[in-house]
Order: structure tokens, then sequence, then C-alpha cells
């Protein structure tokens, strides 16, 4: 069981809820979020036209207007990407997901096939880890070691 007080709460925010930023401001422009989140310009405007984003709002002129909610929704993009979820994957759980409550069964199964994923490359890096930590210490154990001389 996660304990619920180590997750961020962008994590656990349902789809209709959304959590202010510092400011108190519910509205960015695609530079603020791309400044915000890391991500570029570019790959908010892709996410936008894959489906990734469905939901960004636009301006009288048309330009887009994103809300702390879709910020919260970028933050848990940017985790599934960290996973190695591929991007269908990912737009697939975007469209499950404004499908409604009723979808919630196929949304589990999904995030469980990619928890398992993740589980799997945490226990290849340990197992790396393990690997190099010997070497090191072969490596820390040969610096002690004295010259050896042909005597």
């Amino acid at each position: 069981m996660v304990n619920q007080e180590t997750v961020p709460a962008a994590l656990c925010v349902a789809e209709d809820e959304t959590h202010p930023r510092p400011d108190g401001r519910d509205q960015y422009t695609i530079s603020e979020v791309a400044a915000f989140t890391g991500m570029s310009a570019h790959t908010l405007r892709w996410y936008e036209r894959i489906g990734l984003m469905p939901h960004v709002d636009r301006s009288n002129t048309g330009q887009r207007r994103f809300s702390n909610r879709d910020l919260d929704w970028l933050a848990f993009v940017g985790k599934l990407r960290l996973t190695g979820m591929p991007v269908a994957d990912m737009v697939t759980y975007a469209e499950l997901v404004k499908a409604g409550e009723r979808t919630e069964p196929q949304r589990k199964a999904l995030l469980e096939a990619t928890r398992m994923d993740v589980v799997q490359r945490i226990a290849e890096l340990q197992d790396t880890l393990t690997v190099l930590d010997y070497k090191i210490g072969t490596y820390a154990g040969a610096e002690r070691a004295p010259e050896r001389t042909g005597a």
C-alpha cells in the first residue's frame, strides 16, 4: 500500500479537480507552461495535436490558455514518460480518461501493466548497480594493494 503522504499532490488529483499554483492564477500561456514544465512549446503543441492534451482552452484570439488542471495533467504525463510508456499508450490513456468513469478498469489495467514494466526495470537497474559497485570495489582494492615487484 502506498503512503498517500509521500505521493505528490498533482498525481493524486482526480480528473475533475485542480490544484491552484502559488500565485493563485489559473490561466497560462504556452510559453509560461513550457517554462514551468520544462517541456518545449513544440512538444506541448504536439501533445495537443495527437490528443494527449485534448482539453486546452483558447482565448478569443485563438491563443492557448492552459489551466492548473492542464498543469496537473502534464505533471502526470511527465511521470508516464519517465516510466517509458509509449506515447501511443499515453494517448490511449488520455482517450480513456476523456470517455469517463466507465473506462476506469481499462485505465487501471494500463497503469498496472506500466507499473510491472517499471518494477522490472528497477530490478534490472538494481542488478546493474550491484555489478558496478562490485567493479568499483575491485578498483578501490587494487589502489590499496602494494605494488608487486619482480623480486
